[in-house]
């Protein structure tokens, strides 16, 4: 319990933002010439989905934002589906293994490891990571981050490529309510780093 405590202090990090930058053009475009971080390059840009991308400086990887709507499940039932991992095994045929590691009934946290295929001819890969949640009735907004930590229960394997550095953070913002069919805003920002 102790080691789940100190893992769920990596969300306290100045680094995990709920809302990550809006993109500012199909670019990107950071006016900041002092920041780090390079700009948004606008990947797709569909009706209901919109993919961005930028390098990771001093990586040949790339961070990813995604925002899309959806108008066929309801805002609680998207972010329901996002964290259960039994449902999760049934309909997608890329995961290898997935499970709750450790849970803190306190803070919400848990450690998940998860293991996924990836596309011949690279290694699936292997990701130990904690996650966190919170449903705000007040700000009509639910937020799930997760970032990638060790656990003593979940050696590496050499039968699959170990994800150290990963990073995600998803907001749903529904149109009126969590309940509503039509489903409102979903960001999503993925910090995919050491996956390739």
């Amino acid at each position: 319990m102790k080691q789940l405590e100190e893992m769920s202090a990596v969300f306290q990090s100045p680094r995990v933002e709920c809302h990550p930058p809006e993109p500012k053009s199909q670019t990107g475009g950071n006016e900041d010439s002092g920041s780090k971080e390079q700009p948004w390059e606008m990947v797709m840009d569909k009706k209901h989905f919109k993919l961005w991308r930028r390098p990771i400086t001093g990586t040949h990887l790339y961070q990813y934002r995604v925002f899309g709507t959806y108008t066929d499940v309801t805002p609680r039932q998207f972010f329901n589906v996002q964290l259960d991992t039994e449902y999760r095994k049934k309909w997608d045929a890329l995961v290898i293994k997935l499970e709750v590691i450790e849970r803190d009934v306190i803070s919400g946290s848990e450690v998940l490891h998860w293991v996924t295929h990836f596309p011949y001819p690279m290694y699936s890969r292997d990701y130990v990571y904690v996650r966190r949640y919170s449903v705000d009735q007040e700000n009509n907004v639910m937020v799930l981050v997760s970032r990638a930590v060790e656990h003593p229960s979940v050696p590496e394997s050499p039968e699959f490529v170990r994800v150290r550095s990963y990073e995600s953070q998803m907001v749903i913002r529904p149109h009126k309510s969590f309940d509503e069919i039509r489903v409102g805003e979903r960001e999503r920002s993925i910090d995919m780093k050491g996956t390739h």
